[in-house]
């Protein structure tokens, strides 16, 4: 996932909603490197992070108690599923100018 998103998280209280920040960075050359590392935020409160491993498919919730397991795999689900679809458009997703690593 390149860019932030907000997710809708239906829980038995009400309906949150979840900013997904990716922590990318630029690598020599100006590509785009997907670290795997996603910061998760409820408006200015945050939540943790998801972090993967390299190839998206483990992943771990190293947030706060603020999310149960199940919740963060709904998540986990959404940021693979959107990664994947980037991956296989990636000139729609970019930023003008940037490739992807």
């Amino acid at each position: 996932m390149i860019k932030p998103a907000e997710y809708n998280l239906y829980t038995a209280y009400g309906e949150r909603c979840i900013t997904i920040k990716p922590v990318n960075q630029t690598i020599s050359g100006g590509a785009l490197y997907v670290t795997g590392v996603f910061k998760l935020k409820e408006g200015e409160v945050g939540l943790g992070d998801i972090v993967f491993d390299d190839n998206m498919r483990e992943w771990e919730y190293t947030g706060f108690g603020d999310l149960t397991h199940v919740q963060a795999a709904e998540i986990a689900r959404y940021i693979q599923d959107k990664t994947k679809q980037e991956m296989e458009n990636p000139t729609q997703s970019l930023p003008k100018g940037e490739g992807l690593k």
